[in-house]
């Protein structure tokens, strides 16, 4: 295998594959990243769950493939001066030159490494790199961690018409955003649930720009298309929460304030909450103002937000993380609260335009004391 190619563009991609890469594997092979130079060089990385490919562009002087170790590579061309790369492979033995620095380092059989699963073109959908990347950036907080209740440990994806909505629950909280998407195949609506892990890899991948991401739906695993990446996931199976129905949307109260506002009061009150001494906000919502306060073992704290509304004086508790997740994550200067009484979810949706995100929080018991 000989070829070689511009040092940024090789540090690009192979920083992108080892993110797909077994820290530690049963199979040495997963632990490093497949070099396949041919028509193209194709760098992949794989842990038998997610799999990552990248094209890099190279000048291809002689066809081959090996497996390298991704953490040695990766470290090899990081400190490598900004230059042309030449990569030369006799046997397993690997000759890297780059300027005045020389490396020869020892690659491993390609055949140990498992192949990519190929995704059965059943569905197919197109929208922006920039959509993407903000849908999965707004949900993804709310994906459970929870391994009891797999299907929750990812994203619904549900395509109807042209539009796709983005799903996460964790048990506490609701995250849904949606947009409308560029184009489709296969069936007119259809749905599927992607890990958290992968999709917080395809985030990083997106760019904030307006070129296409495609992706592709097979019966058991899903593929992204985003530029030159490929990354490809497994699909989780099992009945995903029913989230329309569990969304009250006939609440009696409505309050619209300023997101960053909320946020900056939120933020301050939690001050005196901490992994160790954890406490419940305490939330009146007044007529015009929201009323925070909590107290913990080293003090107490309390702060306004003027709201437009009135809350009729609801007492409201709520774990303030999460509340401040859904506020970080509203892609919109000014939010709608909806509220039906102290043991009701909040509903948090934008306060104009088209309801293209919803966030919901469970409320949690305030006891008389706090």
């Amino acid at each position: 295998m000989r070829f070689t190619c511009e040092k940024a563009l090789l540090q690009a991609a192979i920083s992108t594959t080892s993110r797909a890469v077994s820290p530690k594997s049963s199979i040495p092979a997963l632990e490093g990243i497949l070099v396949e130079a041919g028509s193209q060089l194709r760098l992949t990385g794989y842990n038998l769950e997610t799999g990552i490919r990248a094209v890099v562009p190279a000048d291809v002087a002689e066809e081959g493939t090996l497996v390298l170790s991704a953490r040695l590579f990766g470290e090899i061309i990081r400190k490598l001066p900004d230059d042309m790369v030449s990569f030369r492979s006799e046997n397993y033995m690997v000759h890297i030159q780059c300027g005045m620095s020389q490396f020869h380092i020892l690659g491993t059989d390609p055949e140990e490494f498992p192949e990519l699963p190929s995704v059965d073109h059943q569905n197919a959908l197109t929208i922006s790199q920039a959509k993407l990347k903000a849908m999965i950036g707004q949900t993804l907080f709310a994906v459970s961690d929870n391994e009891s209740r797999p299907i929750h440990t990812g994203s619904l994806f549900e395509v109807e018409g042209e539009s796709l909505t983005v799903v996460s629950v964790d048990g506490y909280r609701l995250a849904l955003r949606n947009e409308a998407i560029a184009e489709k195949e296969g069936a007119d609506s259809f749905s599927f649930v992607v890990p958290g892990a992968a999709l917080s890899e395809v985030e990083k991948i997106c760019l904030d720009v307006d070129e296409p991401a495609v992706i592709t739906l097979g019966a058991r695993h899903v593929m992204f298309q985003v530029g030159p990446t490929m990354l490809v996931s497994r699909r989780l199976e099992g009945e995903f929460l029913a989230y329309r129905q569990a969304i009250p949307r006939n609440n009696t109260i409505h309050v619209t304030g300023d997101a960053k506002a909320l946020l900056s009061s939120i933020d301050r009150v939690s001050l005196i909450i901490s992994d160790k001494l954890k406490s419940p906000l305490r939330c009146v919502f007044d007529h015009n103002v929201l009323k925070i306060s909590t107290k913990t073992a080293i003090g107490d704290a309390y702060d306004e937000c003027p709201l437009d509304g009135d809350g009729g004086g609801l007492e409201i508790g709520f774990n303030n993380k999460y509340l401040m997740d859904a506020l970080k994550a509203a892609p919109a200067d000014r939010v709608r609260l909806e509220l039906t009484s102290g043991v009701s979810p909040c509903v948090i949706l934008p306060a104009e335009g088209e309801e293209n995100f919803l966030y919901m929080v469970l409320p949690v018991r305030l006891k008389a004391g706090e």
